[in-house]
């Protein structure tokens, strides 16, 4: 999946003693950056205010209605400061746009200190961000206090803001399926669906029964089957599972997929076990890690929390996401564990293509080749981000953390796709998400991203977020 970076709606704030040199500059300079760093962005057209800027709410109503005709075109707005601003002006443009908001200042240069040529941002951006804390706008400032668009720390900035919006732009209006019941005995996956569609987050549930049924009405002839099945015989190693299994896998891939579309789900979770096994002699771990490479963030075991977190981090991360148990201690290491599940890792975090086997757990319930669709490898090392969600009296409860995937050995009997995971504090990360009765899941993602995922989800989205 290609990622796609947000589009920035960029305001300049102004203030009229200060020379004209200044936003014509930085109106060329700011939209010319932004383009080089792979953005597209909205600018007020330079003939509609003074210097195409904002100084008066009366020039504030102009580009708040430039805003309202360009809805839904752009994921946050860039307040662009090349001198002092104003703050009036400011919060009747932007008091309704309704998408996250930068503040970012222009440094001013020692040798240019006259009252002709200087800027004054640095003082500016404090007086903008106390009043748009009066008027209740919620905003995002950075490090340093002030930055030229063309340094290094800018382009930092930059990617960070992308990332947050790209979180509160996929969270405002989610859906995520739910397909079939909440196993009895998991009740650690139990979610309120009434909290989630407050925060906007819709959640289409269907049973196993009409996907087995339509798993039934597939012939291997048709068209779409016989996609799926090139493109699973591709993705993984299939020696030794039984043509039926395969088969039946790929008819189960092809559903999936149409509900996927038909729903237009950005994320779901699958109730895997045990109707699969003893009815079908599969299971569809192998389907979820391909769905997971393709940056669908599936979850098992009707993990709807999973789900929803996954999908957050991987709207910031741009990269594959994927749930694991909270699995078994690292011998006597206090800050090491080993990350697991059956097999829904997508390949882009696995060290090498899978093995498909029969579910070496499950069998012991439903008998040995019932199960076969399991995707075995190992989880290659790197930074990964992680969280999941609880929802508790009406509210969203998240927790993120930060930690590394080691190249620390498991051993070569252990089932399933594991990998050996590193932390800070673990035995704090753990206190801390059991005590507040989170899931044996986490949902992760490849690289440290969370600060902005934090970021999105506490001011801008209403959620309760813990750090770990």
């Amino acid at each position: 999946m290609k990622k796609e970076k947000s589009c920035f709606a960029v305001f300049f704030g102004n203030r009229g003693f200060f020379p004209a040199s200044l936003q014509a500059g930085a109106r060329k300079e700011m939209t010319e950056v932004l383009k080089k760093l792979g953005h597209k962005t909205l600018t007020l057209d330079a003939k509609a205010t003074r210097h195409g800027a904002v100084e008066t709410p009366a020039e504030g109503e102009v580009y708040a209605n430039f805003l309202r005709r360009n809805a839904g075109k752009y994921d946050g707005v860039i307040l662009c400061l090349p001198n002092f601003g104003d703050e009036t002006g400011a919060v009747a443009a932007l008091k309704d746009a309704g998408v996250p908001i930068l503040i970012q200042a222009y440094p001013d240069d020692l040798d240019k200190m006259a009252p002709e040529v200087r800027r004054d941002a640095f003082c500016g951006k404090f007086s903008i961000m106390d009043v748009f804390c009066q008027y209740g706008l919620k905003f995002t400032a950075l490090k340093p206090h002030t930055v030229s668009p063309g340094s290094p720390r800018f382009a930092e900035n930059i990617d960070y803001f992308d990332r947050l919006c790209r979180v509160h732009k996929a969270m405002r209006s989610m859906i995520v399926g739910a397909i079939g019941a909440r196993t009895t005995a998991f009740k650690t996956v139990r979610i309120d669906e009434l909290a989630l569609q407050r925060h906007g987050i819709t959640m289409e549930t269907l049973d196993m029964s009409d996907v087995f049924a339509r798993m039934q009405a597939l012939k291997m002839s048709e068209k779409a089957v016989v996609a799926k099945a090139k493109v699973l015989q591709n993705y993984s190693n299939w020696k030794g599972v039984p043509k039926k299994a395969f088969e039946t896998i790929t008819r189960l891939g092809v559903v999936l997929d149409a509900i996927v579309d038909e729903l237009k789900l950005d994320a779901l979770a699958v109730r895997c076990w045990i109707e699969m096994q003893r009815q079908y002699g599969i299971s569809c771990c192998v389907l979820l890690s391909e769905m997971n490479n393709r940056h669908i963030p599936v979850g098992c075991e009707v993990d709807v929390g999973s789900a929803i977190t996954m999908y957050a981090l991987r709207s910031a991360s741009g990269n594959v996401a994927s749930c694991l148990d909270w699995n078994n201690n690292y011998g006597d290491d206090d800050n090491k564990c080993i990350l697991f599940h059956c097999g829904p890792v997508p390949q882009a975090m696995m060290t090498a293509k899978g093995n498909i086997t029969d579910h070496a757990i499950l069998a012991n319930e439903v008998g040995k080749g019932c199960a076969y669709g399991c995707n075995v490898g190992r989880i290659k090392p790197g930074p990964f981000s992680f969280g999941n969600l609880i929802t508790e009296d009406g509210k969203l409860k998240f927790y993120l953390g930060e930690a590394e995937f080691t190249k620390d050995p498991i051993p070569t009997n252990f089932f399933g796709c594991a990998g050996v995971a590193q932390f800070p504090d673990m035995q704090h990360t753990l206190q801390t998400i059991g005590l507040a009765g989170h899931r044996h899941h986490t949902a992760v993602t490849p690289g440290h991203i969370v600060a902005p995922v934090q970021e999105a989800m506490e001011r801008y989205l209403g959620y309760d977020v813990t750090m770990v």
